[in-house]
């Protein structure tokens, strides 16, 4: 348990975890620990198993960890968890604002919400994961959407979706000083967009501008995709419900986060 949930990042969790709700009347079964359980979901979420494939040593059954698994989404934990990883992250100083990068990636889709035919995989059901990442390939913002979705919709959202992060010195911080972006972004409205925000757009020109000159700056936001490739559970989507599917996404990039900070 101490391997998937250190002390550092238990400690990060219990800032934001709702507290257990009360029995007046008593009885019941007892309530596993929230440390056992976070232990199970963060192995679900890494080796990609099923909820029924969970270990017994764990303690807690399949079904009981994705109860609270539940719970703990609705109550938007997980996006708390990764926001307060970030701030410790930036309290450090360990954020580069500098230059940041968007792009997304496909994947298939079984079943559930926001899902969409695949262009690149024969108008298959799929989703997509939308990211933007600091310099260095840190995930900042994330978003998802059916596959079908054009990446140019999905960047006004996520650009609005970064939160505001501590800086080590001065305010907090929620916009980069340049964002790249592929030829998939490449629209007027959108560098108009970011231009009125204060942020300087490096986005790739259709039949102008090669996509090798880009990928000079953008190869971290690809790093960060094959680093989010390393939560097996991303690999396909099983999850109906498409606030799991965004669980699933934020618990991801708060592991990645947390690799930075427990360096």
């Amino acid at each position: 348990m101490e391997r998937l949930v250190p002390d550092e990042l238990w400690d990060l969790f219990e800032r934001v975890v709702p507290p257990a709700p009360s029995r007046p009347q008593g009885g019941g079964r007892r309530r596993y620990g929230d440390r056992e359980v976070l232990a199970a979901i963060i192995f679900v979420a890494t080796s990609g198993c099923t909820w029924r494939q969970l270990p017994p040593s764990f303690g807690p059954s399949g079904p009981t960890a994705h109860r609270r698994f539940t719970e703990w989404s609705k109550a938007r934990v997980w996006a708390r968890l990764h926001r307060l990883v970030l701030d410790e992250l930036g309290r450090r100083g360990d954020l580069d604002w500098s230059r940041c990068a968007i792009d997304s990636v496909n994947m298939r889709a079984m079943k559930g919400e926001l899902t969409g035919p695949n262009p690149v995989d024969r108008g298959k059901k799929g989703s997509k994961i939308h990211l933007i990442s600091e310099r260095t390939g840190l995930p900042l913002s994330i978003g998802i959407s059916g596959a079908s979705l054009h990446d140019s919709q999905a960047l006004e959202p996520l650009v609005r979706g970064i939160p505001p992060i501590r800086s080590r010195r001065g305010p907090r911080r929620r916009r980069p000083a340049k964002l790249h972006a592929d030829k998939g972004y490449d629209y007027d409205h959108l560098r108009r967009w970011l231009r009125q925000r204060g942020i300087t757009h490096r986005i790739a020109r259709k039949g102008i501008e090669s996509s090798t000159r880009l990928g000079r700056r953008r190869w971290t936001i690809e790093r960060a995709m094959a680093w989010l490739a390393g939560c097996r559970r991303l690999h396909r989507r099983y999850e109906r419900k498409a606030d799991h599917f965004l669980a699933f996404t934020s618990i991801a990039c708060t592991l990645i986060c947390y690799r930075k900070l427990a360096k």
